[in-house]
């Protein structure tokens, strides 16, 4: 790929792809459609849709794929989804609600010809990436495209959002960290509070507490102020985000910089007006990134 650095390029095409696959879990016509067809509340809906590619799975499986939730999120959840709706329905109601959001947020360009040229590339490139090992990754790439431009776009970008996710949960795992230590150190960074993160994530104060000992004895965590990073803590989490991008970059590296370019070009205006509407928020636990970023002009 020339000159280009292939972890660096992983992090900036995350930061343009992530947010077309986002729409999914935070844009009002998604939870209408997860709804619609049958499930509870939002976070049915998400742990539902998200998990919907892998089957009818069992709560456990879903808390040791995404990770991050206390176990209990899930099993609020799953399996009662199912009975609910097939996760073939699901699957259904998750392809109309990114269309219908995304139609909506893009307008006349969700019909355009970028569209479809970002659509062709994206799905190059998440056809490129190897699924060993990521099971989300290997999930959704196994599922038929869609027809319209617009959904394989979506559905591209939603491969290469699981692929990273699976590899970054790989670096999390290579780091000792479990699903709850991995948020207290993302805390950590400063780039999120304890405050937003805990509840949304289904932990609660002691369990939280628990962990933040943890991470102090490691020497992660300052004892003074357990929601500051160590020096030792800031390069091990470090070490956590180069290791995700590296284990990213396999798309990127079979593409080549001119198709990597292209599309980083073609998306960038679609991230940015996703972001200049507060679709999406941020930052994200698998790469740090302000708004700013994803808005167009900007690297």
């Amino acid at each position: 790929m020339g000159t280009m650095s292939s972890p660096t390029t992983a992090r900036r095409m995350w930061r343009v792809f992530d947010p077309i696959h986002a729409v999914t879990y935070f844009a009002p016509e998604c939870d209408e459609e997860f709804r619609a067809c049958g499930l509870k509340g939002f976070w049915m809906g998400y742990f539902a849709g998200r998990g919907a590619p892998m089957g009818a799975v069992e709560p456990a499986v879903v808390t040791a794929t995404f990770y991050n939730f206390a176990p209990k999120m899930a099993a609020r959840a799953l399996p009662d989804a199912w009975g609910f709706a097939s996760p073939a329905k699901v699957l259904d109601a998750r392809l109309a609600g990114a269309q219908r959001a995304l139609g909506r947020i893009l307008g006349p360009e969700g019909s355009s010809p970028e569209v479809s040229s970002a659509a062709d590339i994206a799905r190059r490139a998440a056809e490129a990436v190897t699924v060993v090992g990521r099971p989300l990754a290997a999930a959704n790439a196994a599922l038929a495209w869609p027809s319209d431009p617009l959904l394989v776009l979506w559905q591209a970008t939603t491969i290469l959002r699981e692929h990273r996710g699976d590899g970054h949960v790989a670096a999390l795992v290579d780091a000792g960290l479990d699903g709850l230590q991995s948020h207290v150190s993302f805390v950590g960074t400063g780039a999120i509070s304890r405050s937003v993160l805990q509840p949304a994530r289904g932990w609660n104060d002691e369990e939280w507490q628990e962990a933040e000992r943890s991470m102090v004895e490691r020497g992660w965590l300052d004892p003074s102020d357990p929601e500051k990073l160590t020096p030792l803590g800031a390069t091990a989490r470090q070490k956590i985000e180069e290791t995700t991008d590296r284990l990213a970059a396999e798309p990127w590296e079979r593409m080549g910089e001119e198709a990597t370019a292209e599309l980083r070009a073609l998306l960038k205006p679609m991230a940015g007006r996703i972001a200049d509407l507060g679709v999406v928020p941020v930052p994200n636990p698998i790469g740090l990134r302000t708004e700013t970023e994803m808005t167009p002009g900007r690297d």
